[in-house]
Parts: C-alpha cells; structure tokens; sequence
C-alpha cells in the first residue's frame, strides 16, 4: 500500500517514518528540499498509483484549504484526501464539497500523540464515510497505537466529526494541564514541602490522577528545577478557544476550559506564574512546542 504525505514537520516527519515501518510506502512532500521525496504536489500525486490516499499534515487555516484546493485539480475520481491537521471543523464540509465536485472522497481525522507518536502511536479520530474509513483503514492501523482497535482509533461519525472530536480532545487537555500546573504551584508555594518534583513523580503511580502528562510534568522538572529557564508566557492553537465558542452554542457550561484558555491569555501580560510556566513546559514535552526563555529566546 501506498500514501502520499504533504508536510515533514514535528508531527508529519514522524508519520512516515511509523508508517513506513508498518510496510506502508510513503511519498512525502514538504517545501523544504532537505526533506521532501518530491518536488512539488504535482510530482507527489504522479508517484503514486490510483486509487490515491493523500494525508494533508500542514498547519489549519489557509495553508490547509490551499492545499486541498490544489489537490482538486491533480486528483482523480476515487482518490481519497485525509485531513490530518488541526482544521476547525467547519472546514471539513467545504473541503468535502469542493473534492466531491472532482468524484475525490474526504475523511477529516484529528491526530493526537505529540512528538511522542512515532514510538507511542497516534490517537486518531476520523470522521467520514463507512467505505471510505474502511479504505483507509491499512493506515488508521498502523499509525494507532497497538492493541484493540477501540482503544486507539475511533470513527467519530460524517465528514466533521473527526475534527469536532479533536477540538474538544484539546480544550480537555487545557483544564488538565491548568490543574497539574496550579498543583505545582501550590506545592512549591509550601515550605513543608521539601521535594516537590518526587511528589509529584510519586503521584504517577498508583494514584487516581496519574496520567502522561504527569510523567511529562515531572520530566520538565527533572530537565530543569524549578522551571528557571522558561517564561510562564503560553501560546494556545485555536482549539481551546473553538471548544469555549462552541460550549457557548450548544449552552453548556464549560468553566474548566474556559478557565484554562483565559489563563492563557493572562499569561502574555506581566505574571510570572508558576502553574502556567508548568503548562508551557508540558507544551514542550508533548508536542514540542517552542517555549518563552527569560532572555525572551
């Protein structure tokens, strides 16, 4: 099986490698000639045998919407484009429109799994069609993490639910990180405490709060105590503040995540918190997000 791959970023550049380990020929194509297996999107599609599957890695927005409107004048009838960026998913109808009119399918899959994902797998959500989750399906299986497939891959529903699924995944993952970070900070604000790190390492075990991101916490911790080296300034991708404007659609009462994004916002004014250099390291760890330096590098 064959899949072609448009962006060699963090995340892109450790699909095809897992990918390729699961015996899965990938033909890349990214701007930067360093890491590109082609040289444009035109040689991309001619490298690969029909019926298609492009998987479209590059950030949401424009750059998305640009490159699937591309791939509606290269593609043919029953090639297949799988939206696997952060697009919000409103996009992913419009996207489907525009292939349909070109007999090209859609499936929009939110991906979770960080820097982490080419040892770990990626947790997917795909939204789409029956048979054409069921075409892609080679893929969905080796980029998930092993073992049941329920446990790692779930088809969320029609085009815009994959998206829908991972908007709300990242606004969740907002409250979590803004708890752990606050925790810290509260166990760093007491003098009784005298080894905050290996409370918190000690809680990864056993404990009803245990969780990756915990480990990844104490991980920062460990690289750097105290979290000296880094501002407290933390960027957010737009899905924390899509989750918020959705809770306000659908009237439900999403104080936790709101809380978390507002947070967010304060911390690009003169703070110095804490909890939320906490949560610009977990950022780090995960995703490999660049962080704010006190040099401001």
């Amino acid at each position: 099986m064959q899949i072609g791959l448009i962006g060699l970023g963090k995340m892109g550049a450790n699909m095809r490698e897992r990918l390729k380990k699961f015996d899965i020929g990938v033909v890349g194509y990214d701007p930067r000639p360093e890491v590109t297996d082609v040289p444009d999107l035109e040689g991309l599609v001619a490298a690969l045998e029909g019926p298609r599957i492009i998987w479209v890695m590059v950030p949401s927005g424009a750059p998305t919407r640009d490159t699937v409107a591309t791939l509606a004048d290269l593609l043919s009838p029953g090639d297949l484009v799988i939206d696997g960026g952060n697009s919000r998913y409103t996009d992913d109808a419009v996207n489907a429109k525009l292939l349909a009119e070109k007999e090209v399918r859609y499936i929009d899959c939110g991906v979770s799994g960080g820097v982490w994902g080419l040892e770990n797998g990626y947790g997917l959500m795909a939204g789409g069609s029956d048979a054409d989750i069921e075409f892609a399906m080679p893929v969905f299986d080796a980029l998930r993490p092993p073992g049941d497939r329920a446990d790692g891959f779930v088809h969320a529903g029609p085009v815009g639910a994959g998206h829908y699924a991972k908007m709300v995944h990242n606004g969740i993952e907002y409250g979590l990180m803004h708890a752990y970070g606050e925790g810290y900070e509260l166990l760093a604000a007491e003098p009784l405490v005298e080894n905050v790190t290996g409370v918190l390492q000690a809680w990864t075990h056993g404990t009803v709060i245990r969780s990756w991101l915990l480990d990844l916490l104490v991980r920062a911790l460990q690289e750097d105590p105290g979290l000296e080296e880094i501002s407290d300034y933390t960027t957010d991708s737009g899905e924390g503040r899509w989750t918020v404007e959705e809770a306000i659609r659908h009237s439900v009462p999403a104080n936790v995540i709101s809380a978390a994004l507002f947070a967010r916002f304060a911390s690009r004014q003169e703070s110095g918190s804490p909890a939320l250099k906490a949560v610009s390291a977990l950022r780090n760890q995960f995703g490999g997000h660049s962080m704010h330096h006190k040099s401001g590098s």
